[in-house]
C-alpha cells in the first residue's frame, strides 16, 4: 500500500495547494488559452466542482507568482510572468438575507483594495467606488486591471423563495457589474463564475461582450476531473482503494465511474467529467460514499419538484430540451428542469445537431440516490428537521418475507402525509411516493420500477425471492393480482425460480377516499 498523499479536500487556494504539496490536477493549460484574449469570461459549473480553485489559479497567474507554477504545463510556454493589479470578489461563505448584506460584503472588499490602490472618491455608493477603484489601481500600477468574481449568484440563489429581496439584489448587482463594460479600457481580464447561467437581459445585459464558455467543448474539463486525469493523477489512491475494498483495480474504476462520473458540459459528450469533491472524499475515506449531495441539500429545488407535476422516471430515461432552456436563470415553479441542470442534478447525455436540442438526465448513482432520498420525506410531509425514512427497514422486511409488515410500513407513512388537494394530484403523489421507495431500494438490491404498459409496477430481486408488485387506484387488490397473472408477468423470472428463488406476487389498491393503501393480496 502506498503512503497517503495530501488530497485537496476543500482547498480553494492555489497558493496554499502548491506550497503544501497537495495533489494537483494540472489545469494551467486552460489559463494559457484564456489569458491570450482580453474578452471578459463567464463560467457556470455546479457547486463543489473546483470553480474557486481555478479562479485562485488565475489570480496567482496574473499576480506573476511564477514560483507556484514550477513543473506545470504553463511553465513550458509562459515567459513574461507580468504582474497585474487583481481585484477579487468572493461571494461564497456568506449569508445574504437582504440587499444590505450584499452591500456590506462588497463594501468590505472595496475597503481592502482602496487601502491598497488608493481611493478616488468619498462616495458611499458601491457602484461609484468600484468604478473609481479600477481607475486608481490602473493609475497606481500603470497596468490594466484583472477582475475575478467567485459565485456571483450566491446572493440570488439564497433568496429564490423571496422574490422581492432577490429583485433588489439583482438590481444592485446589475449596476455594480455595469462598470465592467464602462471601464473596459482599464481592464486586462475579467472572469466571473457561478452555479447558474445568467439571463442575458438581466444582470449582465450591459456587458454584451461577455464570453460565456460554460458549454464550450474546448473548456468541458476546465473544472472537475476527466477520466484520463483520474488515471494519470490518482494511480496510488485507486490502488489503495481497491486493496481496502478487496476488489481489483478494474472493479474500483468501474465503481468510481458509476458513482461519480457522467457529467458533460457541452455538445461533445465524449468528455466525461467526474465530480472532484466526491472523488477526493472517496479516496480519503477509501469508501464509495455519498459526499457531494450531503454538502448542500437543494431544498428549494426539491420543494419545487414536489409542488409540480413531475415525471420522475424521466430523470433517468432522459428529458429533451432545446438549447435556450439550459440558459434560463429565472426560476419557474412549473419547470424545474433548467435549474436542475445548472445546479448539477441533471447533465447532458446527448445532443441532436439537426434540432439544436439536448437530452439531459441524472449523471450518476450518487446524485440519483441522493436526490431521491431528499424527495421521499417531502412526499411523506416531513420537514427538513424531521426524521429520515430509512429504506433499509423496508428491505429488511422483504428479506425476512414479511410482506404484510412491508405494506404496513408504507401505509403508516401515508397516514401521516399531507391530505390531498385534488384527486389528480393525490394520485400522482401516491405514484411518486411508491416509485421513490422502490427506486431507493435499488441502491441495495436489483429493483426494477416500470411505467410502460404491459409491465408490472415494480420487481424486487432478493436472495431467496422475487417480488412482483402491481398497484391500482380505487380498484381492488384482486384486480391487481389478476393483472399480474393474466398478463403473465412472472414468466420472465421462472428460470430464476428454478434456481431456488420463489416468486411472490403482490396486488395492492390505493383508496383515495381513505387516503391510504386499503388492501393488498399476496400470492406465492
Amino acid at each position: 500500500m502506498s503512503e497517503n498523499r495530501n488530497l485537496p479536500i476543500g482547498i480553494q487556494s492555489f497558493e496554499k495547494l502548491r506550497q503544501n504539496d497537495f495533489v494537483y490536477v494540472d489545469k494551467t493549460s486552460f489559463v494559457t488559452e484564456l489569458a491570450k484574449y482580453k474578452s471578459p469570461y463567464f463560467l457556470s459549473r455546479p457547486r463543489r466542482f473546483g470553480k474557486s480553485l481555478f479562479l485562485s489559479t488565475l489570480k496567482a497567474y496574473f499576480e506573476g507568482k511564477k514560483e507556484l507554477f514550477s513543473g506545470l504545463e504553463i511553465a513550458k510556454t509562459e515567459t513574461e510572468w507580468k504582474k497585474y493589479p487583481v481585484i477579487y470578489f468572493d461571494f461564497t461563505g456568506k449569508n445574504y438575507e437582504s440587499k444590505d448584506d450584499l452591500v456590506k460584503q462588497i463594501d468590505n472588499i472595496l475597503i481592502d483594495y482602496e487601502n491598497k490602490y488608493g481611493k478616488l472618491t468619498n462616495s458611499d455608493d458601491i457602484d461609484i467606488r468600484f468604478k473609481n477603484l479600477i481607475k486608481s489601481a490602473y493609475e497606481k500600477t500603470g497596468e490594466q486591471v484583472v477582475v475575478l468574481v467567485d459565485e456571483y449568484d450566491k446572493p440570488l440563489l439564497q433568496n429564490v423563495n423571496f422574490p422581492e429581496t432577490e429583485d433588489k439584489i439583482r438590481s444592485a448587482l446589475k449596476g455594480f457589474y455595469g462598470n465592467l463594460k464602462s471601464e473596459d479600457a482599464y481592464l486586462r481580464f475579467v472572469f466571473i463564475t457561478g452555479v447558474t447561467r445568467f439571463d442575458k437581459v438581466s444582470i449582465f445585459s450591459d456587458l454584451n461582450n461577455l464570453n460565456d464558455i460554460s458549454m464550450n467543448p474546448q473548456f468541458s474539463a476546465i473544472c472537475g476531473i476527466s477520466e484520463k486525469e483520474l488515471e494519470e493523477n490518482f494511480a496510488p489512491e485507486i490502488q489503495n482503494m481497491a486493496e481496502k475494498n478487496e476488489i481489483s483495480k478494474e472493479e474500483c474504476l468501474l465503481s468510481l465511474k458509476k458513482r461519480y462520473d457522467g457529467y458533460h458540459f457541452s455538445k461533445d459528450t465524449k468528455t466525461d467529467v467526474y465530480n472532484p469533491f466526491s472523488l477526493m472524499n472517496a479516496f480519503f475515506n477509501n469508501s464509495f460514499g455519498s459526499y457531494w449531495f450531503s454538502t448542500g441539500t437543494p431544498t428549494f429545488l426539491t420543494k419545487m419538484m414536489r409542488e409540480t407535476v413531475f415525471d420522475y422516471s424521466s430523470l433517468e430515461s432522459g428529458i429533451d430540451v432545446d438549447s435556450s432552456s439550459l440558459e434560463e436563470y429565472r426560476l419557474n415553479s412549473c419547470e424545474p428542469v433548467p435549474m436542475l441542470y445548472q445546479t448539477g442534478y441533471l447533465t447532458i447525455k446527448n445532443y441532436e445537431k439537426e434540432f439544436d436540442s439536448y437530452t439531459i438526465a441524472l449523471p450518476n448513482s450518487e446524485v440519483k440516490f441522493g436526490l431521491y432520498k431528499r424527495l421521499l420525506p417531502l412526499y411523506a410531509g416531513f420537514s427538513d428537521d424531521d426524521k429520515k425514512i430509512e429504506i433499509v427497514n423496508f428491505l429488511k422486511e422483504l428479506r425476512a418475507g414479511k410482506v404484510n409488515e412491508f405494506m404496513e410500513r408504507i401505509n403508516a407513512i401515508f397516514a401521516a402525509a399531507p391530505k390531498k388537494t385534488s384527486q389528480k394530484k393525490y394520485e400522482l403523489d401516491c405514484q411518486a411516493f411508491v416509485w421513490l421507495i422502490f427506486k431507493l431500494m435499488g441502491e441495495f438490491v436489483l429493483c426494477e420500477v416500470q411505467n410502460g404498459k404491459g409491465r408490472s409496477d415494480a420487481v424486487v430481486w432478493e436472495k431467496n425471492a422475487i417480488y412482483i408488485f402491481e398497484f391500482k387506484m380505487d380498484g381492488s387488490a384482486k384486480e391487481a393480482l389478476v393483472q399480474i397473472n393474466s398478463k403473465d408477468y412472472p414468466i420472465s423470472y421462472k428460470t430464476h425460480a428454478l434456481n431456488g428463488r420463489k416468486i411472490v406476487k403482490v396486488g395492492v389498491n390505493y383508496s383515495s377516499a381513505e387516503e391510504k393503501l386499503s388492501e393488498w393480496m399476496i400470492e406465492g
